[in-house]
């Protein structure tokens, strides 16, 4: 019997999101995705450092916005973005993924939820994605194939 579901996030012209769980039923975990394409707007000697930093700082601000009430003090942050391949005027995938614990007696369709991560990937997103000094973003890798 499948269990897991997944709910689409109409937020961003240049991103996409996404949140769902494996066990709606069992509710333990909520992740939290956004993807989108970036592009260099400086040339670096090592962008893990950079990559980093960034992770670092989207951990801060899920800190200082997440309601405690309805998920637990951990949480688990994977920005998959090959460093390898960052090369100026080249557009390479973001897949931002974010895994949230729920404490008990949470509802996965609630308005409660939604609203909450609703709220976090925005100011993740706002404060750290879209006015970065090392990245612009767009929805797919040309230009062409751009959501209108």
């Amino acid at each position: 019997m499948k269990k897991g579901k997944t709910f689409k996030l109409e937020l961003f012209k240049d991103a996409k999101c996404y949140f769902g769980s494996v066990d709606t039923t069992e509710l333990k975990s909520i992740y939290l995705v956004l993807q989108t394409w970036v592009t260099p707007k400086v040339e670096k000697e090592n962008w893990s450092i950079t990559v980093g930093s960034i992770t670092r700082t989207i951990k801060h601000k899920i800190l200082e916005v997440a309601n405690k009430k309805l998920f637990k003090d951990h949480f688990i942050v994977d920005m998959d973005l090959r460093t390898s391949g960052i090369r100026l005027k080249k557009a390479s995938f973001l897949n931002l993924e974010i895994t949230f614990f729920t404490k008990q007696d949470a509802d996965f369709k609630s308005n409660e939820i939604s609203e909450e991560l609703t709220k976090i990937i925005n100011k993740i997103y706002n404060e750290v994605l879209s006015d970065s000094k090392y990245f612009t973003i767009q929805y797919a890798k040309t230009k062409e194939k751009m959501k209108v």
